[in-house]
């Protein structure tokens, strides 16, 4: 893969600067709540104010914390800077990039290729290899999408179809930005988190391969993994029956 940093999302290398009236970048999403007149506040590092400041006006002592991909960065950047108010912390498909956790071509090769099986897998590759030789274009970007889902059927392809009109694209610019996450410090203070962890991979996710999702888990205290069986990135569209029941289970533990 070249030597680029992952993005929002998916891990992967990131894709290049859009030309205005073009769509946003896919991976990052955001709903589009209103420009804010300072757009650095939708730095990842900012926005962990935000759930403090929502903590304190619920007046909640300590709250159960979930978030998906880049959302998974939010929220461990709020159990790192707050561990004390964090009761349970649930991570699903996160995104690597916050501890630092980097993914290796053949450990996105070994899940790509087990679903060789797929009618759609022989363009999905050629795609997904021209990405990684750093010769991707607008359709490699698009031809990929599959690879994000357990199963690439009405459903699915009808979530990927939304996906522009779910994504913010000033926050998605900004979320990342130099200085918004110190990995190693990140992953010093989860290491000392008291509070239970459940972190969620998919099977067949690309982002976060199971083997990689473990070693993630490996850097908190207490911290269970689960792998969803035949799940990409979105385990609530692959299984949902199977993530109600593991989500349940782990809440009911120590309520």
């Amino acid at each position: 893969m070249p030597a680029r940093r992952p993005d929002a999302g998916l891990g992967l290398p990131r894709r290049p600067r859009r030309a205005a009236g073009t769509a946003p970048p896919r991976p990052a999403r955001y709903r589009r709540l209103g420009r804010p007149a300072d757009t650095a506040t939708y730095r990842c590092d900012r926005q962990v104010d935000d759930v403090e400041a929502l903590r304190v006006h619920l007046g909640l002592e300590s709250i159960d914390l979930l978030g998906h991909s880049a959302g998974g960065t939010l929220a461990t950047l709020y159990a790192a800077r707050h561990p004390d108010r964090v009761r349970r912390l649930v991570l699903l498909n996160p995104s690597p990039r916050v501890v630092g956790l980097d993914i290796a071509d053949a450990d996105r090769r070994e899940v790509a290729e087990s679903r060789r099986g797929e009618d759609w897998f022989p363009e999905a590759f050629t795609a997904f290899e021209r990405i990684w030789a750093g010769q991707a274009t607008a359709a490699e970007w698009g031809a990929i999408a599959p690879f994000s889902y357990g199963r690439w059927d009405a459903v699915s392809q009808a979530a990927n179809a939304r996906e522009a009109s779910l994504t913010n694209g000033d926050a998605a610019a900004v979320y990342y930005s130099a200085g918004a996450i110190d990995p190693a410090a990140v992953r010093a203070a989860l290491a000392g988190l008291g509070a239970s962890v459940l972190l969620v991979a998919g099977e067949y996710d690309v982002g976060l391969p199971p083997k990689r999702a473990a070693d993630f888990a490996g850097m908190f205290a207490r911290a269970e993994l689960a792998v969803a069986p035949g799940a990409g990135h979105f385990p609530w569209l692959d299984d949902p029956q199977w993530l109600v029941a593991t989500l349940s289970g782990f809440l009911r533990q120590d309520a």
